[in-house]
């Protein structure tokens, strides 16, 4: 154990020296000045001022903390709240640029340009105007009720009809252009003649004001129409370097070009680079990459750069603001201060994450926490300690990743609702995924299986001497509807018993046709006295009830019940090998694997019993350990006593051997299991059949969770902690998984034109990662554990893997039927060949759901084209990762219709292979010579 905690302080110091490792620190030019100006809105758009004195206070403390930090603010509007900001900023001998924002609103813009103008009356401290921001860039056409002198009485009507018919004659010639050069023309007409609209709102705050009078646009907008700068009395143009797809690194080269291009334009003008920032948070767009370091090197580089050539900029923006969820990702977070107030980076020194070693230290208390069950282990090996450790501290950065996120971005109620039950799902997936990395390291690094009963294993035999008793086992062979010659079979296996003392008791349940049960019992007739045969009708129960009237016909004096299937062909040795373990007291049921002896019959067979074999090779083993085997039925040894305590056989559930073998370990019996083959069984007979086994086991298991889940309570049954754990862990990976998976893809589907058309809540890496993690996870688990235990070649176990996630679709919907109903009919499997293929595709739903996922993954990706967001393309691929189960039952489902699922296809393609590559002489059928013609056809010739 000394070596374990070792280990775990080891992995633990090296998880927190990562992080020392991977701290980014980044230089920057040190700015120790002032700003020039910030853009600042006080509230939220909308906001109504209701109370002025709390308002005017709020605005006061965000002025009081920016006049440490610049000379002067930028409003973009002059209404809702907007217009305390002038006189409170005089307070701390700040300047203001007051901003009226214009729109399609008639009556809004005039209210806009009448404060704007009564601000700059009124407050000294107003150094400029700015009408509009980014109009023409928005296509906003402002209405003409605006572009009057006298807001009353609006544009003369012959002024209209002129203003119209020159807009009319711009768009009329750009339609007349060249078809290559058409769309650019009308796109800069529209423009212009927005352009001439807004002049007129320039002129009319200008003839009103004695401060200068512009209009914010991106700089292409200037340049395109000088006629606005030569209306304006500065230019107040936008760079964002973000929007134009430039990197961090190119940001501050590409502005000073544009403010040299625009010098170099409109000489004379003094030029404002009104708009320059950097994103803190959100996706990247194509080249352009937002974050705090780039944020933080960005603007340092920038404010150093202007300074040296004397640009007059404003930097965007002073606060964050989170309402601006509808600028993409990226609209909450220009500013250099967050929402409360706080700097993101220091304007001096290193730029580095001023919360890091806060996020590190959740991580490695997390990872500590996480690896904390390791020292519960039953004697773990250092390398299996390690294995979990990593992965504990791995958990760890996970969850210190989301906890920065959830600290470092802002919410609205869709998006928080939308990141909570992404949570919620991937808890699950996180602790499933721990589950199956416990089991890799458990069978890769672990020490060897200790209570498998083996061939060899040195257990009490049978009988010591000629005086010791043999118990007596009563062997039951419940049968519906059942091949007549495969029960014979089973049978004839059950009287090879190399065992002196048993009985067989097979019964045959509502099973009226006498072709089916009269065979059945002339055999048993014939095999002698041990044989007993019960045909029984209108059995209540199903498979229980059956097997409940074969209790009754059991010999009062037999001490070992044993359950095999209608199709199972039962080895002389197995109750010679497997009885002696009933010498000890404390044991109460012993459990041989199942196996089948038609896997040879096609492909889908053969890819169905590599799928069997795992379970019975890998989780049964494991469980084994704690003694939490799953009891299945069949090959199965429960001693009577055991039986009798735990009830007997209950029909409240569809899969009553799993249900009592739970039954008996909580009441605190042994229960063992052997690897070793015993007998054989045959497969289901289709793919349907296949489907609805597992269908059966699922909506079971749910049953058994309902009926069994207050006796996992501490204190409410003799089950150990390991036993609870295993228990609940295998149903978590099991039915929780493959339901979790489903629920995950639909509504992943759900969200995808959300993401793709309406631009919004893009899923982050921190959910669509952990599912790629965790899909990587279960890859591995399948092929590390079914090469280190299941006996079979490569090929058969990636068509095991095939069939096990073709059945997620199945699983999850009996879980879901098992949440709304109590009961669903017993469905037989169908074996033995009497059952016919169905003539509906069996993977029906499977294929609209796996193509939906596909599509929605292409219509991300085409829509994503332009700006290349990563966590889109992320999305996409988790949407083609999670379309894998559902194509993989279509795969199925066309495999059994087409010929390649014949393995004479296989061979006679190999052979024709061969031959035309020259490594096998062609055959050619041979000719009999003609024969000669007998005497008396020579005379029937003639």
């Amino acid at each position: 154990m000394r070596a374990v905690v070792a280990v775990l302080l080891l992995v633990t110091a090296a998880h927190a020296a990562l992080w020392g490792l991977f701290q980014e620190k980044q230089s920057a030019p040190d700015f120790r000045g002032t700003l020039p100006s910030l853009s600042y809105a006080p509230f939220e758009s909308g906001h109504t001022v209701a109370d002025v004195a709390a308002d005017t206070e709020k605005v006061r403390t965000d002025l009081r903390k920016l006049s440490t930090l610049t000379k002067a603010v930028r409003l973009y509007s002059s209404t809702e709240g907007n217009e305390l900001v002038p006189p409170v900023a005089a307070e701390f001998g700040m300047k203001v640029t007051v901003g009226a924002w214009i729109d399609k609103d008639a009556n809004r813009n005039n209210r806009e340009i009448d404060a704007a103008i009564n601000l700059a009356k009124r407050n000294s401290n107003v150094i400029g105007i700015v009408v509009g921001n980014e109009t023409v860039f928005r296509g906003e056409q402002v209405p003409l009720e605006n572009l009057g002198s006298v807001p009353e009485v609006g544009v003369p009507p012959e002024e209209s009809e002129r203003i119209l018919r020159e807009e009319a004659q711009r768009l009329h010639d750009a339609e007349t252009q060249p078809e290559d050069k058409r769309a650019e023309a009308i796109k800069w007409a529209i423009a212009e003649n927005n352009v001439h609209r807004l002049i007129k709102v320039i002129q009319r705050v200008k003839k009103s004001v004695n401060v200068p009078v512009t209009t914010g646009e991106i700089w292409n907008i200037w340049r395109d129409h000088p006629q606005l700068a030569n209306s304006s009395d500065f230019i107040a143009a936008h760079v964002l370097p973000y929007w134009e797809n430039f990197t961090d690194k190119q940001a501050v080269d590409q502005a000073v070009d544009r403010y040299n291009l625009l010098r170099d334009s409109l000489p004379g003008k003094r030029i404002l680079i009104a708009e320059f920032g950097w994103p803190s948070q959100g996706y990247n767009l194509r080249s352009a990459e937002p974050g705090p370091f780039q944020q933080a090197t960005v603007l340092r580089n920038f404010v150093t750069r202007a300074e040296a050539i004397g640009m007059d900029y404003n930097i965007v923006e002073a606060i964050d603001q989170p309402w601006k969820f509808f600028e993409g990702g990226v609209g909450p977070y220009w500013g250099i201060l967050n929402a409360d107030r706080e700097a993101k980076f220091a304007w001096t020194g290193p730029v580095t994450d001023l919360n890091y070693w806060k996020i590190a230290m959740v991580a490695v208390l997390v990872g500590l926490f996480m690896s904390l069950p390791i020292l519960r282990l039953d004697q773990p090996t250092v390398m299996q300690a390690l294995l979990l450790s990593a992965a504990a501290n791995g958990v760890g950065a996970w969850a210190a990743t989301v906890f920065s996120y959830w600290t470092t971005h802002y919410f609205v109620w869709g998006s928080a609702f939308a990141l909570s039950l992404g949570l919620v799902l991937l808890v699950p997936l996180v602790l499933i995924a721990m589950a199956r990395i416990e089991e890799i390291a458990a069978v890769a690094f672990g020490r060897g299986p200790r209570r498998l009963i083996g061939k060899s294993a040195p257990l009490a035999p049978a009988t010591i001497g000629e005086n010791v008793k043999f118990p007596k086992v009563s062997i039951h062979i419940p049968a519906y509807f059942e091949p007549v010659e495969m029960l014979k079979q089973t049978l004839d296996a059950v009287s090879r018993l190399d065992y002196p003392n048993f009985e067989c008791v097979c019964i045959i349940n509502n099973t009226p046709d006498p072709e089916f049960w009269r065979p059945i019992q002339d055999h048993c007739r014939q095999l002698g006295e041990r044989f007993k045969f019960i045909n029984a009708e209108k059995v209540q129960g199903f498979k229980a009830g059956a097997l409940r009237i074969a209790m009754e016909r059991t010999a009062a004096d037999a001490e070992i019940i044993g359950i095999i299937d209608a199709d199972y062909v039962v080895h002389p040795d197995w109750l010679k090998d497997l009885v002696p373990a009933f010498a000890d007291p404390r044991v109460g049921l012993v459990q041989a694997p199942q196996e089948h002896r038609d896997g040879d019959r096609s492909l889908m067979h053969y890819i169905m019993n590599g799928e069997y074999a795992g379970f019975f090779d890998i989780g049964m083993v494991q469980r084994n350990e704690f003694n939490a085997i799953i009891v299945h039925g069949t090959m199965c040894l429960i001693r009577r006593a055991a039986m009798d305590k735990a009830g007997g056989w209950s029909s409240d559930t569809i899969c009553e051997d799993t249900d009592l073998g739970l039954s008996i370990q909580q009441a605190g019996w042994l229960t063992h299991y052997t690897n070793v083959r015993y007998g054989e069984g045959l497969l289901p007979d289709t793919y349907e059949a296949f489907k609805k086994q597992r269908h059966r086991w699922a909506y079971g298991g749910f049953q058994i969770v309902k009926k069994h889940w207050r006796r996992f309570l501490p204190g409410a049954s003799r089950l150990t902690p390991d036993q609870r754990r295993e228990f609940s862990l295998g149903w978590l990976n099991w039915l929780g998984a493959e339901s979790l998976g489903v629920v995950v893809a639909i509504l992943n589907l759900i969200w995808v034109p959300i993401v793709a058309f309406a631009d919004i809540a893009i899923p982050d890496k921190i959910l669509t990662l952990p599912i790629i993690a965790s899909f990587i996870v279960s890859l591995v688990h399948f092929v590390a554990l079914y090469r280190l235990r299941v006996n079979i070649k490569a090929g058969q176990m990636l068509g095991a893997m095939i069939a096990a996630m073709s059945v997620q679709w199945t699983v999850s919907r009996a879980v879901a039927q098992g949440l709304i109903t109590e009961h669903l009919a017993f469905a037989r499997t169908s074996k033995g060949g009497l059952s016919r293929m169905s003539i509906e595709f069996q993977a029906f739903w499977e294929a609209v759901i796996g193509a939906l996922l596909l599509i929605g993954a292409a219509v991300l990706v085409v829509t994503n084209g332009y700006k290349q967001v990563r966590e889109i393309y992320i999305f996409a691929g988790v949407l083609v990762l999670q379309s894998l189960p559902f194509l993989a039952a279509v795969a199925i489902a066309i495999l059994e219709n087409s010929r390649i699922n014949e393995f004479a296809f296989w061979r006679n393609s190999a052979i024709r292979t061969a031959e035309l590559i020259g490594l096998r002489p062609v055959s050619l059928p041979s000719v009999a010579a003609p024969s000669q013609p007998v005497g008396s056809e020579i005379g029937r010739d003639n």
